[in-house]
């Protein structure tokens, strides 16, 4: 054995080593060929197939939420011209109710005034009916007093009306 390990030269290789070498190499490759190769290929493209998925779902999502993000602008500008149009109807609103406040306050002021101003004179025609009325009784009764009394002479006549001009002022 150690004769053929010692004619055994790797630069010169015999032709059975050869012919053996090759024929075990193709028939590892036949068989690496049809039993790893094929699986392999089928995993690379597996996963090739799962990174184009991947990329494709994420370009999906992308483009979903550029299309949401586009919605949400939408729906904000239709909520702030939403507010503004509330605000607006609100003011309007309260500048309505503001001014027939107003207009009811003027109103009622208005009705108030005249209504004082309707009691004023009629207390002050009432008072100035019951003063007249009272001037003629007190007029009527200076007149009975005087005729009642026998009057002799106009200094008698002077005193008398003199006393009773006093009671009048005392009542």
């Amino acid at each position: 054995m150690l004769v053929l390990l010692a004619d055994f030269n790797v630069i010169k290789p015999d032709f059975g080593l050869l012919f053996w070498t090759t024929v075990i190499f193709g028939l590892f490759w036949f068989l690496v060929g049809r039993f790893a190769f094929g699986p392999i290929r089928e995993s690379l493209q597996k996963r090739e197939s799962d990174i184009q998925d991947a990329l494709d779902q994420a370009a999906k999502a992308r483009e979903e939420m550029a299309n949401m993000k586009a919605e949400n602008e939408k729906i904000l500008a239709e909520a702030r011209a939403e507010r503004s149009q509330i605000l607006k109807e609100a003011k309007e609103s309260r500048d309505a109710i503001v001014n027939e406040a107003r207009d009811k306050a003027k109103d009622e002021a208005k009705r108030i005034v005249t209504n004082a101003k309707s009691e004023i004179e009629n207390q002050k025609k009432a008072a100035m009916t019951e003063l007249k009325n009272m001037t003629g009784q007190m007029a009527l009764q200076i007149a009975e007093k005087v005729i009642k009394k026998d009057l002799g002479n106009d200094g008698e006549q002077d005193r008398l009306i003199n006393n009773l001009i006093d009671d009048i002022k005392l009542n």
